[in-house]
């Protein structure tokens, strides 16, 4: 993780913090990251929690104590402290891209799924109007994937436990889509325009990056190799004069996007909004389709270790993309 890298984290934290409403500030446009100083802790250090704690009407500690909380366990940080008055100081781990990917295809679709609600039980209300079932059955599975035990009550009060089964048990995928993709105080999306397939189209975008993710790997055997995680720098390198190669592509943004998932589930756990999964699954796809033309060879290139390494990156990332449809009872086709 490189000092810009770091700054985007921690942004990222303010960000997740304001949309909790745990902070109500006006996120700032980039956060400075500096070494850390002779005799102080970590590696660099960010002023970010003082600078906001005027404007949040909060101890400059007590911003930090809500940054910290949101930047535990981030991969690629080894530690975060809170020194002095409110400053953050961070440790960084080395080799975390390939860390991460390693994690992403360890724990298959299960990734982001954790403990954090564990010892809570969370009660439903019953609903018998379609959009209302949808979304509870929906949250069922989120609240679980998140250590939660759920309630949902009958029509007559009654309180009855639920386990929900697999996707696809409330009609199409457009229509899950347009139900659960739009916010609960907002009208659902009009499903007419989700199945057409085209670029516009959200959904199609978000099942086609996860199909391309398949048919990658299948080209990627066919040519000889297989993904095997590894770093990724490099793809911003030009291409030599004379000979075939990659425009630039950068890994960062969908590495940041697949370092964000577990905290999404978590946060759209916490706020019972469906619809946050929805989003981050466009960016990661939309992540993954800017990436993708790096992955295999051009022209003469032979197979080498930076092929592999992107390969796994893009395996990681349809990971993440069929955990997260599965999560909204979607399906994650391998062919489109």
């Amino acid at each position: 993780m490189t000092p810009a890298d770091l700054s985007l984290t921690v942004l990222r934290a303010v960000r997740r913090a304001v949309d909790d409403g745990a902070l109500r500030v006006d996120v700032p446009s980039r956060v400075k990251i500096e070494r850390a100083r002779p005799g102080g802790a970590g590696e660099y250090a960010s002023s970010i929690a003082l600078a906001l704690a005027r404007p949040a009407g909060r101890s400059a500690l007590d911003v930090a104590g809500i940054l910290e909380e949101r930047l535990r366990g981030v991969p690629g940080l080894r530690a975060v402290e809170i020194t002095g008055p409110g400053f953050l100081n961070f440790t960084l781990r080395s080799d975390t891209d390939a860390d991460l990917v390693r994690e992403i295809l360890a724990a298959g679709t299960s990734y982001g799924h954790g403990t954090a609600l564990a010892g809570t039980v969370v009660r439903l209300a019953g609903a018998t109007e379609a959009r209302a079932a949808l979304v509870a059955e929906t949250l069922v599975r989120l609240l679980r994937s998140q250590g939660a035990g759920v309630e949902v009550g009958s029509g007559d009060g009654e309180r009855v436990h639920v386990h929900p089964g697999a996707p696809g048990g409330h009609g199409t995928d457009a229509v899950r889509w347009a139900f659960l993709r739009a916010a609960p105080h907002d009208r659902p999306l009009d499903p007419g325009p989700l199945l057409v397939p085209h670029e516009r189209n959200p959904l199609f975008r978000v099942q086609y990056a996860h199909s391309r993710t398949r048919r990658l790997l299948v080209n990627a055997r066919q040519l000889g190799f297989t993904p095997e995680p590894g770093r990724l720098d490099g793809l911003d390198q030009p291409r030599e004069p004379g000979r075939p190669g990659h425009p630039r592509h950068h890994a960062a943004p969908l590495l940041g996007a697949l370092r964000d998932h577990p905290l999404v589930l978590l946060a759209a756990a916490r706020h019972r909004a469906p619809d946050r999964v929805a989003r981050h699954l466009e960016a990661v796809a939309d992540a993954l389709l800017a990436f993708q033309h790096a992955v295999l060879p051009l022209g003469d290139e032979k197979p080498s270790a930076a092929h592999r390494s992107r390969l796994a990156l893009a395996e990681a990332a349809g990971t993440v993309l069929a955990g997260g449809l599965s999560v909204l009872g979607i399906s994650a086709p391998d062919r489109i």
